[in-house]
């Protein structure tokens, strides 16, 4: 009987994060093979709380890619539609009212995603860093979505930009959104995806095994998504990968990230 051969290097990480109530790391995914609640806590609709489910649609993302099963859940306050709203509007996809749902089904991990500071039931958490407000300017009238100096969050043409511009920064690290830090999200988006719809154009070739396993290493390793963008870079710039390996480097990520970096092939000239 010939053996089958085993998975890949990759496929045998263990996704981990860091566990607010003690520091250490500590296993997202289960021991034994089961379900995964990630429950996530934001009693408002403020950025912060934006931020919150973001890196609690991240935690789901990787697991599943990683082949856990997830149950995702939202504990929210008054605004939790105004909050779904939004998130569905950034890409976060939707999580179940922790409201509306009886007790547990067994699942083998809890993982609990909640603010800085912010109240959640014992057990494994991640702790999300506040998004802060943009300093207002010393002089001129308030601008038409906020004080003086403060950039919109939204943006309603693309809201993957504000999506790319809370990666810029750890999970456990502040994030200020300004227009400085949108429009370079905005020039590097429209960048990349310019650039995959044209290295679609060339023949498919796979992701490298390296290009792969560093970036499964950076986003089992606490959520370090950007970690992820600046393997991103190093392939963008790489003289030496084909344009086919880049595309299919970029769609992989993609799965995790989120960003419809294909959303222009077929555009490009």
């Amino acid at each position: 009987m010939t053996a089958r051969p085993g998975p890949p290097a990759y496929a045998r990480l263990v996704l981990r994060i860091i566990d607010a109530r003690t520091g250490e790391p500590a296993a997202a995914a289960p021991a034994r093979r089961g379900l995964t609640r990630v429950q996530a806590h934001a009693p408002g609709c403020e950025p912060t709380d934006l931020r919150v489910l973001l890196v609690a649609d991240l935690l789901v993302r990787a697991l599943e890619i990683g082949g856990t099963p997830v149950w995702a859940l939202l504990t929210g306050g008054h605004r939790q539609a105004e909050l779904r709203a939004r998130a569905t509007a950034l890409g976060i996809r939707p999580f179940e009212d922790s409201h509306d749902v009886g007790a547990g089904l067994g699942e083998a991990q809890v993982v609990h995603v909640a603010a800085e500071g912010g109240t959640a039931p014992d057990g494994l958490r991640i702790a999300v860093a506040p998004v802060r407000p943009d300093p207002p300017r010393p002089s001129g009238p308030p601008g038409p979505s906020g004080p003086p100096g403060a950039a919109d969050p939204a943006d309603p043409a693309d809201p993957a930009v504000l999506r790319l511009a809370l990666f810029a920064r750890h999970h456990s690290a502040g994030v200020r959104l300004d227009e400085a830090a949108l429009e370079e999200a905005r020039t590097t988006l429209a960048r990349w995806r310019t650039a995959v719809a044209r290295w679609a154009r060339r023949p498919s070739r796979p992701v490298p095994d390296d290009v792969r396993a560093r970036l499964r290493d950076a986003w089992e390793d606490d959520l370090d998504v950007p970690g992820v963008l600046e393997v991103l870079r190093r392939v963008e710039g790489d003289p030496e990968l084909p344009d086919g390996a880049r595309f299919e480097t970029y769609a992989h990520a993609d799965r995790l990230l989120a960003l419809d970096l294909t959303r222009d092939l077929g555009t490009s000239s």
